[in-house]
């Protein structure tokens, strides 16, 4: 029976252990490499890298793989006929063929839907994974599993934990920018435990109607970064009033024992903004592209334009050096309409991305950037009871990734023979995660962060490097 005494013991190496466990935890961070040269300075990765920059192409919704990249023939046969129990939705579902033709292109002999005509071009440069899986068929769990490795939890992003990784390649713009990211979407692009330095900065999208708005149609407001400038106030008034928060900020990192992340992410927040004012309105000015160029891109043209400024200005903050760059397009959760919707989605995007992998090639960018294609999950084989639409499928998928010393006219991973599921070479959401952290010279089961007495990281106690589609 234990007595007061013995409790009090206890309790008392309990409380010594935990103030040990701070002030090392406090130490470790005043000897890190971004205490000492600032969060955002560049660092050395684990190893020698094959990318430096990526650029992702957010299809949110869940584009069909088996209607655009993953060649199902007997889907096509089988069209009306009962889905497998496996696959059917309560057993009682039709399947639903393609009503798109597949053709082969380029060397590789890459299958493609008539879908992607543009895309199609560069087949011969595109590693399609057509085996990914990921964990859960609901929308907002998958979407935060795809930019955080996890379905439940707030955790840091992709984007954040490269940008802390590998720092920044220009002191005067954000390391990590997603364009047009969709409403209520903060837990998908924050650093969460990580310094906020390292979350993502917005361009356009959210809430505000025609923010660069092709989610759900529409729009044709300029990319902009709300509040980079204060009209109020001179560049001189704005730095005085900078001093002042910053000194406040100083004296608060001072009582905290010069090694509080938060105060340091605001700190350095404030100042990345403050630098910003000069430097986004030059990176984010396209009057001086050429008119071959913005045709490349389909801007200009109906149901391209949208897209197409948005890809072009992630080439442009990928010339300036920005780590991670993301850009979201939808909406593509077709339950319903499927040939209509699915359609208008990829005339949206086919041409600008022909013009992006176009442009990268030529300008020499396209070798150290990786460009990643790919949704939260696919669709179903089998049709939803109307009858024109696919069901949520996060069984087995494709995306596709290029440049970034990837495998180029590579196809990697199989689906069932109706696409249902991934059956050969599975590719989980973690294993993609980490092979693009790998390419970027990173390890992700070193990259860590302490939090909480334990060390995170983005693929927790999961994942491996998918070497068959290296390089």
């Amino acid at each position: 029976m234990n007595t007061r005494r013995d409790f009090l013991k206890h309790s008392s190496s309990g409380f010594g252990y935990l103030a040990f466990a701070a002030l090392a935890q406090r130490e470790a961070l005043r000897a890190s490499p971004a205490a000492v040269a600032g969060p955002l300075a560049p660092r050395s990765p684990h190893f020698a890298a094959r990318a430096k920059l990526v650029i992702f192409l957010c299809m949110q919704g869940g584009p069909s793989h088996v209607d655009m990249l993953d060649y199902k023939p007997k889907l096509t046969k089988d069209d009306g006929k009962n889905a497998p129990s496996s696959a059917g939705r309560y057993g009682q579902a039709s399947l639903l063929g393609s009503p798109w033709k597949f053709s082969q292109h380029g060397r590789s002999g890459m299958w493609i839907s008539e879908l992607l005509p543009n895309t199609a071009k560069h087949a011969d440069e595109l590693c399609v994974i057509n085996s990914m899986c990921t964990d859960v068929p609901a929308h907002p769990q998958a979407f935060t599993q795809l930019h955080t490795g996890t379905t439940q939890f707030v955790r840091p992003s992709l984007g954040s934990w490269a940008l802390y990784g590998l720092g920044t390649q220009n002191d005067n713009l954000p390391g990590y920018i997603t364009i047009n990211p969709p409403p209520q979407s903060s837990r998908a692009f924050g650093s969460a435990f990580l310094p906020a330095i390292y979350q993502a900065t917005k361009v356009g999208g959210g809430a505000a109607p025609g923010a660069m708005g092709q989610r759900y149609g529409g729009g044709t407001a300029e990319p902009s970064i709300s509040n980079v400038k204060n009209p109020r106030l001179s560049p001189v008034e704005q730095r005085t009033q900078l001093d002042l928060i910053q000194a406040l900020n100083k004296a608060q990192l001072k009582q905290d024992g010069g090694a509080s992340v938060e105060v340091e992410g605001v700190i350095e927040s404030y100042e990345l903004a403050f630098r910003m004012q000069g430097e986004v309105p030059k990176v984010m000015d396209m009057a001086k592209e050429t008119a071959a160029t913005k045709k490349l891109y389909g801007i200009g043209e109906t149901g391209t334009d949208t897209f197409g400024k948005q890809c072009l200005l992630a080439r442009k903050f990928v010339e300036a050096g920005v780590r991670f760059i993301e850009i979201t397009a939808g909406n593509w959760d077709q339950h319903r309409n499927l040939k209509a919707d699915l359609e208008r989605n990829c005339t949206g995007i086919d041409k600008p991305v022909d013009g992006l992998l176009t442009d990268l090639k030529q300008r020499g960018l396209l070798e150290d950037t990786i460009v990643w294609w790919g949704g939260e999950f696919g669709r179903t084989p089998y049709a939803e009871k109307n009858g024109t639409g696919r069901d949520h499928n996060p069984l087995g998928f494709t995306v596709w990734v290029a440049g970034g010393g990837f495998k180029s006219g590579y196809a990697h991973g199989v689906t069932d023979d109706i696409g249902h599921m991934a059956v050969e070479d599975k590719v989980h959401m973690h294993d993609l995660h980490a092979t693009i952290l790998h390419q970027l010279g990173l390890d992700h089961e070193k990259l860590t962060f302490r939090h909480a007495g334990r060390d995170f990281r983005l693929t927790d106690v999961h994942g491996h490097v998918v070497k068959e589609v290296i390089a």
